[in-house]
């Protein structure tokens, strides 16, 4: 049986470039660490069904709903350092950007009321 912290990858955010098409693409921000891609966050329209996270050729996808875009850069911009996290593809699974390199389960820092 796998651990499910093991699973887990952290990665440090160095940079990240925006792109917010004028056509049918969703506004995107795609993470750099080390000068190289590893990945990016997807913003598909409010209300739609959200594909599940994945990673294509060692880059992870992180899909929000357009909602979601402010709060996602505005942690770019304003924390750091910032991680980016993922820990696998389908229900169960935590993904997403993160201040702290501390690994967050499912029951860690969850309110309990």
């Amino acid at each position: 049986m796998r651990s499910y912290a093991k699973m887990m990858s952290l990665t440090k955010i160095d940079e990240y470039e925006v792109m917010y098409s004028s056509n049918t693409f969703v506004p995107r921000i795609w993470l750099k660490s080390n000068d190289k891609f590893i990945g990016q966050l997807i913003f598909e329209p409010n209300g739609s069904a959200l594909p599940p996270d994945n990673m294509v050729n060692d880059q992870v996808n992180l899909y929000y709903h357009l909602d979601d875009y402010k709060n996602a850069i505005d942690l770019l911009r304003n924390d750091h350092p910032i991680y980016l996290l993922y820990s696998g593809s389908g229900s169960g699974f935590e993904n997403g950007i993160q201040t702290t390199t501390e690994m967050i389960t499912a029951n860690k820092h969850r309110s309990t009321k």
